[in-house]
């Protein structure tokens, strides 16, 4: 039978894929306590429908930084994603351009910024590490935008890689055919399994990755580019105001997947705070935890724009390639339009604060 819902993917994904693999992208950092707060703090959030509203026609169509897109769902960055496909995020810009969405490409993608924009058929934006060495960074800055990428996708929570404990096990690392593809300095490139009790992704983020990161990287990045830049990882008020402040044009509420520091909030309960704080002055989007319409739906009823989903796609990637990142899409997107019809409301403009309960 075919899927008929995430976790369906989720359950073959976890038959068909390596058993390290599988481990790098479900894990969390620590005990995963925010890894399961992601999805537990959804199902605490309670829906308030209205009732005898006309959704005889609903209308999901919205945009992202003025690019048009065909629902409020789009793909987040994932890393490695050869993994789970051999075409990898080929295959999932070929999906979600299917869809009619936006994805977001990796820094540490196994498939070049090139080769993703000349199969995609959607809008690209492109994730950011900054590394020590600035220059690493400009450059793959200059290839996003000659490739025709229309935004950056600034990542802000990674100073230093969280305690994957599965990868460590696991002794983490890419098989022999496959590399970090942005690069072609076998320093940048390689991430090499190690012995169990290290992770090869840690040690290279720990040597490469820009410890040193403030503010003005965010102002630097600016300087450098006429794209605008969206900032991912802001979980307070705190942060969200300076990156107003700093010129950021959308921020991306996101724990890394609870990935980074165990035991935060999860990223709808950070949601609200952020919301206020940047007062419509940027676009706020979130990803973690999203897997049901309904997240979607109770996600723009708290204030955000839309949603960036990853593990799902992932699932979607690993059982059927283009076509299951696809079909994923879509069934979020019927569930949202069904959640949409019946909480009464035919419009995403329509959507709002009133519709949600707060524990």
């Amino acid at each position: 039978m075919e899927p008929i819902n995430i976790q369906d993917y989720e359950d073959l994904a976890f038959e068909r894929l390596e058993p390290t693999a599988l481990d790098y992208y479900r894990s969390g950092s620590g005990d995963e306590v925010t890894l399961r707060a992601n999805r537990a703090a959804f199902e605490r959030i309670r829906l308030r429908p209205r009732v005898l509203v006309d959704v005889s026609s609903l209308s999901l169509e919205t945009t992202a930084l003025g690019t048009p897109v065909s629902m409020p769902i789009m793909v987040a960055p994932t890393a490695y994603q050869c993994l789970a496909c051999e075409q990898g995020e080929r295959d999932t810009a070929r999906g979600a351009g299917a869809a009619g969405t936006l994805m977001v490409a990796s820094t540490l993608a196994t498939r070049t910024l090139e080769e993703i924009a000349e199969v995609a058929t959607g809008p690209l934006w492109f994730q950011l590490y900054v590394y020590r060495e600035r220059r690493v960074s400009e450059a793959l800055v200059r290839r996003a935008e000659a490739a025709g990428y229309r935004a950056f996708a600034l990542t802000v929570d990674t100073p230093r890689l969280g305690r994957r404990e599965r990868d460590v096990r696991n002794g983490f690392g890419l098989p022999a055919h496959l590399h970090t593809a942005n690069f072609a300095d076998p320093s940048m490139r390689e991430v090499l399994p190690l012995t169990p009790g290290s992770s090869g992704l840690e040690a290279v983020a720990q040597q490469l990755f820009d410890q040193s990161l403030t503010w003005d990287a965010l102002s630097w990045l600016r300087s450098i580019t006429s794209l605008p830049v969206v900032v991912k990882g802001v979980m307070t008020a705190e942060d969200a105001r300076l990156a107003v402040e700093h010129g950021a044009a959308g921020i991306i509420v996101s724990n890394h997947g609870g990935r980074q520091l165990d035991g935060v909030l999860a990223t709808v309960e950070a949601l609200p705070e952020v919301v206020e704080a940047v007062a419509g002055r940027c676009e706020v989007y979130l990803d973690g935890g999203v897997r049901r319409g309904t997240d979607v739906l109770k996600t723009l009823a708290l204030g955000a724009r839309g949603v960036f989903i990853g593990r799902p796609m992932l699932w979607g990637l690993a059982v059927d390639g283009a076509a299951g990142v696809g079909r994923v899409l879509t069934l979020l997107r019927n569930e949202l339009e069904l959640a949409m019809a019946l909480a009464g409301r035919p419009t995403l403009s329509g959507i709002d604060r009133s519709l949600v309960v707060l524990p």
